[in-house]
């Protein structure tokens, strides 16, 4: 695995926890805000310990990956 496909995997899970995706366990769609923003969180503090040490291309996935994902929260928080 790569550091690429590490980032886009814990995507994958704050977009679940959004209720986009079911549950591969349960087949169900389930919000939890909670979830996605401790998601969004340790992708934050990833790009904070490893700032300097990605390529180009790392560090552009990152900070695309972080922009969507934080927009997207603050759209789901607004919505309440």
């Amino acid at each position: 695995m790569d550091f690429a496909t590490f980032i886009l995997q814990l995507s994958s899970a704050a977009v679940l926890h959004f209720g986009d995706l079911p549950d591969p366990v349960t087949e169900k769609r389930q919000k939890d805000l909670a979830l996605a923003k401790e998601t969004i969180d340790l992708l934050g503090l990833l790009q904070e310990k490893t700032k300097g040490n990605l390529t180009p291309d790392e560090e552009a996935l990152m900070e695309g990956v972080l922009y969507d994902l934080r927009m997207r929260y603050i759209q789901e928080v607004s919505a309440k």
